[in-house]
């Protein structure tokens, strides 16, 4: 596949990631408070669906593995919100079944592509340890916000979500230097000045 598609797809999910983080932040700045609408999940399962495909065909395992470990828990957030039983019944089926029948495709029928996410000659061990330790970190802050919310019983972002996305997103910056790119440093740099100012929100509110 060319380059240019694969950057394109990037780019997108990245812009709707990007997206979602500007509708929360004005929403927020509109309620002087930290708010979290029903369009930040839903972007949100959008783009993550869309950055996975772009971490395998960048043979990146990190990103695959970032998005993957978030996805359901978007799903679970609409669910929480009452919004994901408005979802036409296909399009549920399709958003929790087309990722796991890629990942079986991928993995149980494609020798080639397990060599390639996990000894890529573009990223070096210690890269790619940085890569996934990024990722993880990243996404503590939605398994953080998920328990959260199953124990308030509602959908919400605390200030650990906040913290937790400042250190992730600082770390894939750097992975994103080292990788040379440009799809992840340019969603994370807008990402962490979001996160700083939510940050500032919830200590004015508390």
């Amino acid at each position: 596949m060319n380059n240019w598609l694969i950057y394109s797809i990037g780019f997108i999910a990245q812009l709707l990631f990007s997206s979602r983080l500007i509708i929360q932040w004005l929403t927020s700045e509109k309620h002087k408070r930290v708010v979290t609408p029903t369009l930040f999940w839903t972007l949100s399962l959008v783009a993550s669906f869309l950055l996975f495909i772009y971490g395998y065909l960048r043979d990146d395992f990190a990103i695959m593995l970032g998005q993957s470990l978030t996805y359901f828990i978007y799903i679970r957030n609409l669910q929480l919100q009452k919004q994901w039983e408005k979802f036409p019944l296909w399009l549920r089926y399709l958003l929790l079944l087309a990722p796991v029948f890629i990942t079986l495709f991928y993995f149980n029928n494609n020798t080639m592509d397990r060599h390639a996410l996990f000894k890529n000659k573009a990223i070096p061990l210690w890269l790619l340890t940085l890569g996934i330790v990024s990722q993880i970190i990243f996404t503590l802050r939605f398994v953080y916000q998920w328990i959260f919310s199953e124990k308030n019983k509602k959908s919400t972002l605390p200030f650990g979500f906040w913290v937790l996305s400042l250190i992730g997103s600082s770390l894939i910056l750097t992975y994103a230097i080292f990788r040379q790119d440009p799809v992840l440093f340019l969603g994370h740099m807008l990402g962490v000045i979001i996160y700083i100012r939510n940050l500032i929100l919830l200590k004015n509110t508390t």
